[in-house]
Protein backbone atom coordinates (compact mmCIF):
# COMPACT_ATOMS: atom_id res chain seq x y z
CA UNK A 1 0.00 0.00 0.00
CA UNK A 2 2.77 2.80 1.08
CA UNK A 3 4.75 1.67 -2.13
CA UNK A 4 1.66 2.15 -4.18
CA UNK A 5 0.67 5.67 -2.60
CA UNK A 6 4.06 6.65 -3.24
CA UNK A 7 4.41 5.62 -7.33
CA UNK A 8 0.81 7.65 -7.22
CA UNK A 9 1.88 10.59 -5.28
CA UNK A 10 5.30 10.80 -7.41
CA UNK A 11 3.35 10.36 -10.84
CA UNK A 12 1.27 13.17 -10.07
CA UNK A 13 4.01 15.36 -9.39
CA UNK A 14 5.74 14.39 -12.45
CA UNK A 15 2.35 15.15 -14.62
CA UNK A 16 1.91 18.43 -12.53
CA UNK A 17 5.48 18.94 -13.64
CA UNK A 18 4.94 18.36 -17.16
CA UNK A 19 1.95 20.86 -17.62
CA UNK A 20 3.73 23.75 -15.90
CA UNK A 21 6.56 23.24 -18.24
CA UNK A 22 3.99 22.86 -21.26
CA UNK A 23 2.55 26.13 -20.15
CA UNK A 24 5.62 27.94 -21.08
CA UNK A 25 6.17 25.78 -24.38
CA UNK A 26 9.12 23.50 -23.14
CA UNK A 27 8.90 20.09 -22.78
CA UNK A 28 8.89 18.50 -19.49
CA UNK A 29 10.42 15.48 -17.43
CA UNK A 30 8.15 12.83 -18.34
CA UNK A 31 8.93 14.15 -22.68
CA UNK A 32 12.37 14.37 -22.48
CA UNK A 33 12.67 11.62 -20.19
CA UNK A 34 10.45 9.11 -23.10
CA UNK A 35 12.29 11.06 -26.13
CA UNK A 36 15.61 9.30 -24.76
CA UNK A 37 14.18 5.95 -25.61
CA UNK A 38 15.01 6.87 -29.72
CA UNK A 39 16.88 10.49 -29.39
CA UNK A 40 20.64 10.81 -28.34
CA UNK A 41 20.20 11.24 -24.30
CA UNK A 42 21.58 14.44 -22.23
CA UNK A 43 23.65 11.80 -19.97
CA UNK A 44 24.64 8.40 -21.18
CA UNK A 45 26.84 7.82 -17.37
CA UNK A 46 23.41 8.73 -15.61
CA UNK A 47 21.17 5.78 -17.81
CA UNK A 48 24.20 3.13 -16.98
CA UNK A 49 23.57 4.42 -13.42
CA UNK A 50 19.87 4.14 -13.17
CA UNK A 51 20.31 0.65 -15.15
CA UNK A 52 22.87 -0.19 -12.46
CA UNK A 53 20.67 0.21 -9.59
CA UNK A 54 17.63 -1.58 -11.32
CA UNK A 55 19.56 -4.89 -11.78
CA UNK A 56 20.55 -5.22 -7.97
CA UNK A 57 17.31 -7.06 -8.00
CA UNK A 58 18.79 -9.35 -10.41
CA UNK A 59 21.16 -12.40 -10.29
CA UNK A 60 24.59 -11.64 -11.21
CA UNK A 61 24.31 -13.87 -14.22
CA UNK A 62 21.07 -11.68 -15.79
CA UNK A 63 23.03 -8.61 -14.70
CA UNK A 64 25.88 -9.67 -17.19
CA UNK A 65 23.22 -10.32 -19.54
CA UNK A 66 21.94 -6.90 -19.28
CA UNK A 67 24.42 -5.39 -19.63
CA UNK A 68 25.76 -6.95 -22.45
CA UNK A 69 22.41 -6.18 -24.03
CA UNK A 70 22.77 -2.52 -23.10
CA UNK A 71 25.94 -2.20 -24.96
CA UNK A 72 25.11 -4.37 -27.79
CA UNK A 73 21.57 -1.89 -28.04
CA UNK A 74 24.07 1.20 -27.48
CA UNK A 75 26.08 0.16 -30.23
CA UNK A 76 23.49 -0.37 -32.76
CA UNK A 77 21.78 3.19 -31.81
CA UNK A 78 25.26 4.45 -32.58
CA UNK A 79 26.35 3.01 -35.97
CA UNK A 80 22.11 4.35 -37.03
CA UNK A 81 22.71 7.83 -36.18
CA UNK A 82 26.90 7.66 -37.62
CA UNK A 83 25.04 6.91 -40.57
CA UNK A 84 22.13 9.39 -40.74
CA UNK A 85 24.29 11.92 -39.46
CA UNK A 86 22.05 12.50 -36.14
CA UNK A 87 23.62 13.92 -33.00
CA UNK A 88 25.99 10.89 -31.13
CA UNK A 89 25.58 9.86 -27.47
CA UNK A 90 24.91 6.99 -26.04
CA UNK A 91 22.79 5.41 -22.88
CA UNK A 92 19.60 4.59 -24.73
CA UNK A 93 20.24 0.57 -24.23
CA UNK A 94 20.84 1.47 -20.56
CA UNK A 95 17.00 2.86 -20.53
CA UNK A 96 15.84 -0.04 -22.51
CA UNK A 97 17.12 -2.55 -21.06
CA UNK A 98 15.51 -1.10 -17.95
CA UNK A 99 12.43 -0.96 -19.36
CA UNK A 100 12.56 -4.34 -20.46
CA UNK A 101 13.11 -5.61 -17.19
CA UNK A 102 9.66 -3.89 -16.01
CA UNK A 103 8.02 -5.71 -19.32
CA UNK A 104 9.34 -8.80 -17.98
CA UNK A 105 8.08 -8.42 -14.08
CA UNK A 106 4.35 -7.84 -15.30
CA UNK A 107 4.45 -10.39 -17.73
CA UNK A 108 6.79 -12.99 -16.73
CA UNK A 109 6.62 -12.73 -12.38
CA UNK A 110 3.94 -12.84 -9.88
CA UNK A 111 4.19 -11.92 -6.74
CA UNK A 112 6.38 -10.67 -4.67
CA UNK A 113 8.86 -11.48 -7.07
CA UNK A 114 7.43 -9.32 -9.40
CA UNK A 115 7.11 -6.39 -7.18
CA UNK A 116 10.89 -6.59 -6.13
CA UNK A 117 11.75 -6.41 -9.89
CA UNK A 118 9.53 -3.39 -10.26
CA UNK A 119 10.99 -1.72 -7.49
CA UNK A 120 14.19 -2.18 -8.82
CA UNK A 121 12.79 -0.37 -12.17
CA UNK A 122 11.19 1.78 -10.25
CA UNK A 123 14.88 3.01 -8.58
CA UNK A 124 16.67 3.11 -11.99
CA UNK A 125 14.00 5.27 -13.63
CA UNK A 126 13.75 7.68 -10.27
CA UNK A 127 17.65 8.74 -11.08
CA UNK A 128 17.39 9.68 -14.22
CA UNK A 129 13.29 11.30 -13.52
CA UNK A 130 14.82 13.07 -10.46
CA UNK A 131 17.62 14.66 -12.74
CA UNK A 132 15.07 15.85 -15.30
CA UNK A 133 12.54 16.75 -12.60
CA UNK A 134 15.21 19.26 -11.32
CA UNK A 135 15.57 20.77 -14.83
CA UNK A 136 11.95 21.39 -15.57
CA UNK A 137 12.20 23.34 -11.49
CA UNK A 138 14.83 25.46 -12.35
CA UNK A 139 13.04 26.35 -15.39
CA UNK A 140 10.37 27.30 -13.54
CA UNK A 141 11.89 29.13 -11.17
CA UNK A 142 13.78 31.33 -13.65
CA UNK A 143 10.21 32.07 -15.37
CA UNK A 144 8.32 32.78 -12.63
CA UNK A 145 10.96 34.69 -10.54
CA UNK A 146 11.77 38.02 -12.11
CA UNK A 147 13.85 38.89 -9.50
CA UNK A 148 16.38 37.39 -7.21
CA UNK A 149 17.70 38.36 -3.56
CA UNK A 150 20.97 37.80 -4.10
CA UNK A 151 21.99 41.03 -2.22
CA UNK A 152 20.83 39.78 1.14
CA UNK A 153 22.65 36.78 0.80
CA UNK A 154 25.94 38.48 -0.42
CA UNK A 155 25.60 41.09 2.55
CA UNK A 156 24.77 38.07 5.54
CA UNK A 157 27.79 35.79 3.79
CA UNK A 158 30.15 39.07 5.07
CA UNK A 159 29.63 37.34 8.51
CA UNK A 160 31.37 34.74 6.98
CA UNK A 161 34.16 35.94 5.18
CA UNK A 162 33.13 36.20 1.86
CA UNK A 163 34.09 32.68 1.33
CA UNK A 164 33.25 32.39 -2.18
CA UNK A 165 35.43 35.45 -2.81
CA UNK A 166 38.32 33.72 -1.60
CA UNK A 167 37.49 30.50 -3.24
CA UNK A 168 37.09 31.76 -6.38
CA UNK A 169 40.69 33.15 -6.54
CA UNK A 170 42.14 30.28 -5.01
CA UNK A 171 40.67 28.03 -7.84
CA UNK A 172 41.93 30.29 -10.23
CA UNK A 173 45.33 30.16 -8.93
CA UNK A 174 44.98 25.74 -9.67
CA UNK A 175 44.10 26.33 -13.52
CA UNK A 176 43.42 24.53 -15.49
CA UNK A 177 43.79 21.03 -13.17
CA UNK A 178 42.29 22.43 -10.14
CA UNK A 179 38.94 23.52 -12.13
CA UNK A 180 38.67 20.62 -14.23
CA UNK A 181 38.72 17.81 -11.36
CA UNK A 182 36.47 19.96 -9.27
CA UNK A 183 34.21 20.48 -12.55
CA UNK A 184 34.07 16.49 -13.02
CA UNK A 185 33.31 16.12 -8.96
CA UNK A 186 30.10 18.68 -9.13
CA UNK A 187 28.82 17.68 -12.38
CA UNK A 188 28.94 13.32 -11.44
CA UNK A 189 27.16 13.89 -8.38
CA UNK A 190 24.20 11.26 -9.19
CA UNK A 191 26.67 8.67 -10.68
CA UNK A 192 28.48 8.94 -7.27
CA UNK A 193 25.52 8.54 -5.44
CA UNK A 194 24.45 5.79 -7.83
CA UNK A 195 27.68 4.30 -7.03
CA UNK A 196 27.22 4.59 -3.11
CA UNK A 197 23.93 2.91 -3.35
CA UNK A 198 24.98 0.08 -5.35
CA UNK A 199 27.53 -0.73 -2.45
CA UNK A 200 24.35 0.03 -0.25
CA UNK A 201 22.07 -2.72 -2.27
CA UNK A 202 24.73 -4.96 -3.48
CA UNK A 203 22.79 -7.71 -1.43
CA UNK A 204 19.41 -7.37 -2.81
CA UNK A 205 19.78 -10.16 -5.39
CA UNK A 206 20.79 -12.79 -2.90
CA UNK A 207 17.96 -11.73 0.02
CA UNK A 208 15.69 -10.58 -2.21
CA UNK A 209 14.25 -7.51 -0.45
CA UNK A 210 15.15 -4.00 0.07
CA UNK A 211 17.05 -2.32 3.13
CA UNK A 212 14.84 -0.09 5.10
CA UNK A 213 17.15 2.58 4.62
CA UNK A 214 19.28 3.52 1.65
CA UNK A 215 21.30 6.70 0.37
CA UNK A 216 19.02 6.79 -2.98
CA UNK A 217 16.13 7.46 -0.34
CA UNK A 218 17.28 10.56 0.66
CA UNK A 219 18.97 11.48 -2.31
CA UNK A 220 15.67 11.37 -4.37
CA UNK A 221 13.67 13.32 -1.43
CA UNK A 222 15.94 16.10 -1.36
CA UNK A 223 15.59 16.92 -5.24
CA UNK A 224 11.65 16.60 -4.89
CA UNK A 225 11.89 18.85 -1.78
CA UNK A 226 14.61 20.80 -2.29
CA UNK A 227 13.83 23.33 -5.56
CA UNK A 228 10.43 24.93 -3.44
CA UNK A 229 12.82 27.18 -1.22
CA UNK A 230 14.19 27.92 -5.19
CA UNK A 231 10.94 29.71 -5.32
CA UNK A 232 10.64 31.31 -2.06
CA UNK A 233 14.21 32.39 -1.77
CA UNK A 234 15.11 32.96 -5.43
CA UNK A 235 19.10 33.29 -5.30
CA UNK A 236 21.15 32.62 -8.88
CA UNK A 237 24.75 32.88 -7.35
CA UNK A 238 27.81 35.60 -7.30
CA UNK A 239 29.22 33.91 -10.52
CA UNK A 240 26.21 35.31 -11.99
CA UNK A 241 24.66 38.37 -9.89
CA UNK A 242 28.43 39.69 -9.65
CA UNK A 243 30.39 37.99 -11.78
CA UNK A 244 30.69 37.93 -15.58
CA UNK A 245 28.42 34.91 -16.32
CA UNK A 246 25.37 37.86 -15.13
CA UNK A 247 26.15 39.65 -18.56
CA UNK A 248 23.84 42.63 -18.26
CA UNK A 249 22.23 41.84 -14.93
CA UNK A 250 24.89 41.24 -12.76
CA UNK A 251 25.52 44.40 -10.42
CA UNK A 252 28.49 46.73 -11.30
CA UNK A 253 28.68 45.20 -14.94
CA UNK A 254 29.60 41.37 -13.95
CA UNK A 255 33.61 42.74 -12.84
CA UNK A 256 33.38 42.13 -9.28
CA UNK A 257 33.35 38.27 -8.25
CA UNK A 258 36.20 37.40 -7.22
CA UNK A 259 38.22 39.61 -7.28
CA UNK A 260 36.37 42.89 -5.76
CA UNK A 261 33.69 42.15 -2.78
CA UNK A 262 30.62 43.96 -3.20
CA UNK A 263 29.41 46.86 -1.42
CA UNK A 264 25.99 46.77 -0.20
CA UNK A 265 23.95 49.18 1.43
CA UNK A 266 20.11 48.66 2.15
CA UNK A 267 20.17 44.92 0.42
CA UNK A 268 17.20 45.01 -2.28
CA UNK A 269 15.54 42.33 -4.88
CA UNK A 270 17.30 42.90 -8.13
CA UNK A 271 15.72 41.66 -11.33
CA UNK A 272 17.79 39.17 -13.24
CA UNK A 273 16.93 37.24 -17.09
CA UNK A 274 14.51 34.85 -17.47
CA UNK A 275 16.89 31.78 -18.21
CA UNK A 276 19.62 31.48 -15.21
CA UNK A 277 17.89 28.94 -12.46
CA UNK A 278 17.48 30.67 -8.99
CA UNK A 279 18.75 27.81 -7.63
CA UNK A 280 21.46 28.41 -4.64
CA UNK A 281 18.89 28.83 -1.32
CA UNK A 282 19.86 26.07 0.05
CA UNK A 283 22.63 24.59 -1.88
CA UNK A 284 21.72 20.90 -2.88
CA UNK A 285 24.59 19.79 -4.25
CA UNK A 286 25.85 20.45 -0.62
CA UNK A 287 22.92 18.68 0.82
CA UNK A 288 23.34 15.68 -1.50
CA UNK A 289 27.24 15.42 -0.44
CA UNK A 290 26.46 15.76 2.89
CA UNK A 291 24.03 12.75 2.77
CA UNK A 292 26.72 10.97 0.52
CA UNK A 293 29.45 11.15 3.12
CA UNK A 294 27.34 10.25 5.98
CA UNK A 295 26.02 7.14 4.16
CA UNK A 296 29.56 6.19 3.53
CA UNK A 297 30.48 6.02 6.95
CA UNK A 298 29.80 2.43 7.80
CA UNK A 299 31.24 1.69 3.95
CA UNK A 300 35.05 -0.09 3.53
CA UNK A 301 38.17 2.39 4.08
CA UNK A 302 38.19 3.11 0.42
CA UNK A 303 34.74 4.29 0.49
CA UNK A 304 35.03 6.47 3.17
CA UNK A 305 38.16 8.11 1.48
CA UNK A 306 35.71 8.53 -1.52
CA UNK A 307 33.15 9.77 0.38
CA UNK A 308 34.99 12.17 2.40
CA UNK A 309 36.83 13.50 -1.08
CA UNK A 310 33.77 13.81 -2.38
CA UNK A 311 32.43 16.44 0.14
CA UNK A 312 35.28 18.91 0.41
CA UNK A 313 35.67 18.39 -3.29
CA UNK A 314 31.60 19.43 -4.03
CA UNK A 315 31.99 22.27 -1.47
CA UNK A 316 35.24 23.80 -3.25
CA UNK A 317 33.13 23.68 -6.44
CA UNK A 318 30.21 25.71 -5.01
CA UNK A 319 32.02 28.20 -3.69
CA UNK A 320 34.93 27.96 -6.40
CA UNK A 321 32.93 28.54 -9.14
CA UNK A 322 30.65 31.09 -7.58
CA UNK A 323 27.63 28.68 -7.82
CA UNK A 324 26.95 29.59 -4.15
CA UNK A 325 27.77 32.35 -1.01
CA UNK A 326 28.95 30.68 1.91
CA UNK A 327 25.05 30.53 3.79
CA UNK A 328 23.70 28.47 1.53
CA UNK A 329 26.21 25.68 2.23
CA UNK A 330 25.04 26.65 6.06
CA UNK A 331 21.48 26.01 5.18
CA UNK A 332 22.02 22.91 2.81
CA UNK A 333 23.83 21.00 5.38
CA UNK A 334 21.16 21.55 7.89
CA UNK A 335 18.91 20.76 5.33
CA UNK A 336 20.17 17.50 4.07
CA UNK A 337 20.42 15.89 7.83
CA UNK A 338 16.91 16.87 8.59
CA UNK A 339 15.77 15.12 5.79
CA UNK A 340 18.30 12.27 6.39
CA UNK A 341 16.96 11.74 9.95
CA UNK A 342 13.49 12.18 9.01
CA UNK A 343 14.16 9.32 5.97
CA UNK A 344 15.85 7.36 8.59
CA UNK A 345 12.70 7.97 11.55
CA UNK A 346 10.56 6.79 8.69
CA UNK A 347 12.13 3.36 8.36
CA UNK A 348 12.63 2.35 12.08
CA UNK A 349 9.12 3.69 12.67
CA UNK A 350 8.13 6.91 14.45
CA UNK A 351 9.79 7.96 17.41
CA UNK A 352 10.14 11.13 20.20
CA UNK A 353 13.77 11.53 19.26
CA UNK A 354 13.57 11.12 15.53
CA UNK A 355 10.49 13.67 15.45
CA UNK A 356 12.53 15.98 18.11
CA UNK A 357 15.38 15.86 15.92
CA UNK A 358 13.29 16.52 12.77
CA UNK A 359 11.48 19.45 14.84
CA UNK A 360 15.19 20.77 15.63
CA UNK A 361 16.51 20.86 12.22
CA UNK A 362 13.85 22.20 10.60
CA UNK A 363 13.37 24.91 13.11
CA UNK A 364 17.22 26.05 12.83
CA UNK A 365 16.99 25.37 8.94
CA UNK A 366 13.76 28.09 9.20
CA UNK A 367 15.71 30.20 11.16
CA UNK A 368 18.76 30.16 9.08
CA UNK A 369 16.78 31.50 6.00
CA UNK A 370 14.68 33.93 8.15
CA UNK A 371 18.11 35.92 9.15
CA UNK A 372 19.34 35.86 5.68
CA UNK A 373 15.64 37.57 4.49
CA UNK A 374 15.26 39.63 7.26
CA UNK A 375 18.66 40.54 8.96
CA UNK A 376 21.41 40.57 6.62
CA UNK A 377 22.47 43.84 7.50
CA UNK A 378 22.95 42.77 11.05
CA UNK A 379 24.71 39.89 10.30
CA UNK A 380 27.15 41.46 8.28
CA UNK A 381 27.71 44.62 11.09
CA UNK A 382 28.72 42.20 13.59
CA UNK A 383 30.83 39.14 11.71
CA UNK A 384 32.65 38.32 15.05
CA UNK A 385 29.12 37.21 16.64
CA UNK A 386 26.82 36.41 13.84
CA UNK A 387 29.47 34.27 11.94
CA UNK A 388 30.67 32.02 14.68
CA UNK A 389 27.12 31.91 15.36
CA UNK A 390 25.74 30.64 12.32
CA UNK A 391 28.35 28.14 12.12
CA UNK A 392 27.45 27.19 15.63
CA UNK A 393 23.49 26.52 14.85
CA UNK A 394 24.58 24.41 12.11
CA UNK A 395 27.18 22.18 14.12
CA UNK A 396 24.30 21.91 16.49
CA UNK A 397 22.19 20.25 14.19
CA UNK A 398 24.95 17.90 13.15
CA UNK A 399 25.80 17.31 16.81
CA UNK A 400 22.23 16.40 17.37
CA UNK A 401 21.71 14.11 13.98
CA UNK A 402 25.16 12.08 15.62
CA UNK A 403 24.10 11.73 18.57
CA UNK A 404 20.19 10.61 17.65
CA UNK A 405 21.77 8.35 15.17
CA UNK A 406 24.17 6.63 17.53
CA UNK A 407 21.61 6.32 20.41
CA UNK A 408 19.45 4.38 17.31
CA UNK A 409 21.54 2.15 15.84
CA UNK A 410 22.99 0.78 19.95
CA UNK A 411 19.89 0.29 20.51
CA UNK A 412 19.20 -1.70 17.78
CA UNK A 413 22.31 -3.72 17.59
CA UNK A 414 22.35 -7.35 17.76
CA UNK A 415 23.44 -8.54 21.10
CA UNK A 416 26.93 -9.98 21.26
CA UNK A 417 27.67 -13.66 20.92
CA UNK A 418 28.46 -15.16 24.59
CA UNK A 419 32.44 -16.10 24.28
CA UNK A 420 33.11 -19.44 23.72
CA UNK A 421 34.41 -21.12 27.06
CA UNK A 422 36.99 -23.46 27.36
CA UNK A 423 36.04 -27.02 27.94
CA UNK A 424 36.95 -28.39 31.28
CA UNK A 425 39.87 -30.65 31.40
CA UNK A 426 39.26 -34.33 31.74
CA UNK A 427 40.77 -36.43 34.62
CA UNK A 428 43.66 -38.18 33.91
CA UNK A 429 43.34 -42.05 34.02
CA UNK A 430 45.61 -43.32 36.34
Amino acid sequence: MLWTAAAVATLGFLVALECAARGYGLPGPLTNQAREVIFAPDSGPLLYAGLALSTVVLTWRQRLVAAGAAIGLDVVFWLVRWAVGAEMNFGNGALWVVLGIAVVAVLRRTGAERLLLLKGTGLGLLLVAGHKTGDTWLLITSKTRPSVLDPYVALADHALGDPSWLAGRLLAATEPIGPFVLHVVYGQLPLAAALVGLYQLRRVGVERRFPSHHLVRTFLVIGLLGPAFYMIFPVVGPVYAYGADGGQWAAAAGHLWPDTLPSIGVPHPMPFDEITPRNCMPSLHTAWATTLFVHTRKGSRAMRYAGTFWLVATLSATLGFGYHYGVDLLAGVVFALTVEAAMRSLARGQNRSGTLLIAYGTTVFAALLTSYRLLPAELAARPWLSGPLLVLVTASVVYAYVRTTALWEATTAPAPHPEPQAPEPRPELV
